[in-house]
């Protein structure tokens, strides 16, 4: 997927980001979009046992059709932002970003200027606290968004340290805002920053230290070398 502009001139990052797919792209966006709604009301239902079991009966089908059919065990695109070591890459796939997996929110990041920005709202499948978001999700969210932040380096590395720091809860149903920069380069070392919102309220925020590397032809990872000042 290569880099587009919106109206206001920002670099549009994520595969959500762009216009809809056609084919094969398509329908399976389609299908994780309905996968995820289902997962959104089984953690909710109160449907009873008949209704349960008939919709597992046809689940279970579904997975033996799907275990016919041709897979990729190497994926397209980049699954993680760190490793992408583009702003403008593929994340169809991506368990955050990711419109053809149903795992992902998904989330929607783009470049402004020296700031990654983005939205996000998480449904039921998230919760921790009651009717707020896990912590272990926060996490993960810092972890994908400071990836695609250093990025911006042209670096890709992958995370050496992510600290976090929660400080309200979050909601769930409610549209989240987050954004993240870089802050500096020591050698190999990215340093990041980020924050997490919920309208005018600061939840979370976090520092991340990413140590750049380069993937060979091999598939192997080795040591990006450092910087030049």
């Amino acid at each position: 997927m290569n880099e587009s502009r919106d109206r206001q001139g920002q670099t549009q990052t994520s595969a959500a980001a762009v216009p809809e797919r056609e084919g094969v792209w398509a329908e399976k966006r389609r299908l994780a979009a309905a996968m995820r709604e289902v997962i959104d009301r089984i953690v909710t239902t109160e449907a009873p046992e008949d209704e349960l079991r008939a919709a597992a009966d046809r689940l279970e089908q579904y997975a033996r059709r799907l275990a016919t059919q041709p897979r990729r065990f190497v994926t397209w695109g980049s699954p993680e932002a760190s490793m992408a070591g583009s702003v403008g890459g593929f994340f169809d796939l991506s368990p955050f970003m990711g419109l053809a997996n149903p795992l992902a929110p998904p989330m929607i990041l783009w470049v402004d200027g020296e700031v990654v920005r983005g939205k996000v709202t998480f449904g039921w499948a998230y919760q921790g606290p009651p009717g707020h978001l896990h912590g272990g999700c926060i996490a993960a969210l810092f972890d994908e968004v400071l990836g695609l932040v250093q990025s911006l380096t042209g670096r890709p590395g992958m995370t050496g340290t992510l600290t976090v720091r929660y400080r309200k809860p979050v909601p769930l149903r409610t549209e989240l805002r987050i954004e993240g920069r870089v802050t500096r380069l020591e050698g190999r070392r990215i340093f990041t920053e980020g924050r997490l919102y919920a309208g005018q309220t600061l939840t979370a925020e976090a520092e991340g230290i990413f140590v750049s590397v380069i993937l060979t032809d091999e598939g192997m990872l080795k040591a990006a070398p450092p910087a030049a000042d």
